[in-house]
């Protein structure tokens, strides 16, 4: 006997498929399936992945990460990226080492994010206005900061022995693990994400992104938008150096060796797409998280240490190949 769909039903069930394909086409879908099973997995071969100690330390992680990932995706996202975040996130540190241990932490930590504002403008500067690629611009502002401060230091650490008030505000840890740093983290997934989707200059960053002639037709300035990103992503990458130090009380020059693209990654893991105008906070925040479990759950398991590019290199080629399969079906 045939069964007739009533027309009550009907509505309903378009209404489900309509915030199903909603929700499926958005570019946090990927990585919130990438995320489930890499947890799934590892609290399954790693006996002591689900306890307090590992999930802080994959958390305290994900801080410093997760931070650089949030300013090279909202860069992205504009259009172009960040090479050198992982030179700036070690010089940075070493500035504030140097500041505070002769003046004070705070002035410490302001002299690393005027530092690193200061490398930002430059990336834009050389991208924008001189017309390179971001790719070089980054890649030699990266060998620069690098080599830079492995003159500077001789290749010697730099111990932190000024005052705790930094240290303390930003990363000693509380209880059971957690840590300042841990809520810095949701802080800046917050108001970057309000900042991109609630906020005219949001709108700008795609537009941006998405097609950088049309944007400007429409009176976006493109150029002050790259700025402002270029800015931030160093900013934030000098902040979590910052963070990295007052956790480990010592700069050195190979701190954040490989973030930059660790971060990327992690951006491109989380749904961001590597050519502009798409992409969330949220997703490349999870991206951070999917990167540390990985570090931290091969670790429990025994696995050895060069196994983790490996599995990071091939979920980043899966994520990236069901993002871009998303996008071109629903958008």
């Amino acid at each position: 006997m045939e069964v007739q769909t009533s027309e009550v039903d009907q509505p309903e069930r378009g209404l489900l498929s309509k915030l199903g394909s909603s929700f499926v086409r958005r570019p946090v879908f990927g990585v919130l399936i990438a995320f489930s099973t890499v947890f799934l997995i590892f609290s399954i071969i790693a006996p002591k992945f689900l306890t307090i100690a590992s999930l802080t330390g994959i958390f305290s992680l994900v801080a410093e990460l997760g931070i650089i990932t949030i300013g090279e995706a909202l860069l992205i996202i504009s259009g172009e990226f960040d090479l050198s975040v992982g030179g700036v996130y070690a010089l940075a540190g070493a500035v504030f080492v140097v500041t505070a241990n002769q003046i004070h932490s705070t002035l410490g930590l302001l002299a690393a994010l005027v530092v690193a504002a200061v490398i930002g403008v430059i990336n834009w500067a050389v991208t924008v206005k001189m017309g390179l690629p971001s790719f070089i611009a980054t890649l030699g502002m990266m060998l620069m900061t690098r080599g830079g401060l492995l003159v500077a230091t001789g290749g010697h650490s730099l111990a932190y022995r000024a005052d705790p008030v930094m240290p303390v505000v930003l990363s000693k840890i509380i209880d059971y693990g957690f840590r300042p740093s841990h809520l810095w983290f949701l802080l800046v997934v917050a108001f970057f994400s309000f900042l991109l989707f609630k906020t005219k200059y949001g709108n700008w960053v795609f537009a941006t992104g998405g097609d950088k002639e049309t944007a400007r037709a429409r009176g976006v300035n493109t150029n002050r938008v790259k700025l402002i990103n270029f800015v931030l992503c160093s900013v934030l990458a000098a902040f979590a150096g910052c963070i990295a130090i007052s956790r480990f009380t010592f700069a050195n020059v190979a701190f954040g060796t490989g973030y930059e693209l660790e971060a990327i990654a992690a951006a491109v893991i989380g749904g961001t797409f590597m050519f502009g105008g798409y992409g969330t906070i949220v997703g490349a925040a999870l991206g951070a998280f999917i990167v540390s479990m990985i570090r931290i759950g091969l670790v429990l398991t025994g696995a050895p240490g060069y196994f983790y590019k490996f599995f990071v290199g091939a979920i980043l080629i899966v994520a990236t190949y069901i993002n871009n399969r998303i996008r071109n079906i629903w958008l």
